[in-house]
């Protein structure tokens, strides 16, 4: 589908954000969308107009204002003919993003902000983010050096949940594969119940083919819609879904799943497979929202 939505990148001056300025930068130029890099601070909270001046230092605004200046010229260095617009904004980065995720193609972010954080660990700006945006939400991980992870494996990953019957994930993955030429692996991660197991042996492995079956299954209606001449591999793995998926990033370019809005006014709305797997994931993470 046409359009002209920009794709939105948080940045913060951190490693992390730059490298998902460079994933974002390539993206718009494929896509031929605009690129938007947003500073989101509440220095204004915390800074009077003319404390900065009396200290004899730059304002926290002038901080920022380098901040997106520098994230412009890195993405105008990597791809010159992107078309780049910034903004900062005084106020704190979780609202600002979420508000502009409601006019974004995609809004994409590092793996962790300026914290003394480890980098296996994820930011809470980009948990929020993954938990309430109003679009797909790329969090790209993978790469330690000053770049982005280059596209080498040829596959999207995408996984399958229970309920996969007109999954938005699945659209969303399947024409990501189709765009980059790729093989689009579905996976289904199942497990048999401990106390679905017997003993007896003429029983013995019954329940646990009963659920495999049932994952194939669940597998063959998730991508009943995806187009023809997408290459499709189907996988049913037995563990837990965490476990699986993460080990699918190891060889991936992308790994899509996807988020059902949950009716509470506080916390992540993302479940414990989603939680691990954008902890933990080799390569750039999409959540993208699922209808309700």
């Amino acid at each position: 589908m046409m359009t002209d939505l920009p794709i939105v990148v948080g940045v913060d001056g951190s490693e992390p954000a730059l490298r998902a300025v460079d994933w974002a930068a390539d993206e718009a130029v494929v896509r031929g969308l605009p690129l938007r890099l947003v500073y989101a601070s509440l220095w204004e909270r915390y800074e009077g107009a003319h404390l900065a001046g009396d200290l004899g230092k730059p304002s926290e605004r002038v901080a920022a204002e380098d901040v997106v200046a520098n994230a412009a010229r890195r993405a105008t260095s990597r791809r010159p003919e992107v078309r780049v617009s910034t903004d900062v904004q005084p106020e704190d980065p979780e609202y600002a993003l979420v508000r502009e995720s409601r006019s974004a193609f995609l809004l994409v972010t590092g793996t962790r902000g300026r914290s003394g954080m480890a980098e296996a660990l994820l930011g809470s700006v980009s948990l929020t983010m993954a938990g309430h945006a109003h679009c797909p939400v790329v969090v790209v991980r993978g790469s330690h050096d000053n770049g982005a992870l280059p596209v080498i494996h040829g596959r999207v990953v995408v996984g399958v949940g229970e309920q996969p019957v007109a999954s938005a994930a699945v659209r969303f993955a399947a024409e990501e594969a189709r765009r980059r030429g790729a093989e689009l692996e579905a996976v289904r991660a199942w497990r048999c119940p401990a106390h679905e197991t017997t003993d007896h042996p003429l029983l013995a492995g019954e329940p646990a083919r009963l659920h495999e079956r049932q994952a194939v299954e669940v597998l063959e209606k998730a991508l009943q819609d995806v187009p023809a001449g997408v290459e499709v591999r189907r996988r049913t793995v037995e563990d837990h879904a965490r476990t699986v998926l993460v080990d699918a990033s190891r060889d991936a370019d992308l790994l899509v799943l996807g988020a059902r809005r949950r009716q509470r006014h506080f916390g992540l709305q993302l479940g414990r497979v989603a939680h691990g797997v954008l902890h933990h994931s080799a390569c750039p993470v999409v959540i993208v929202p699922e209808p309700v």
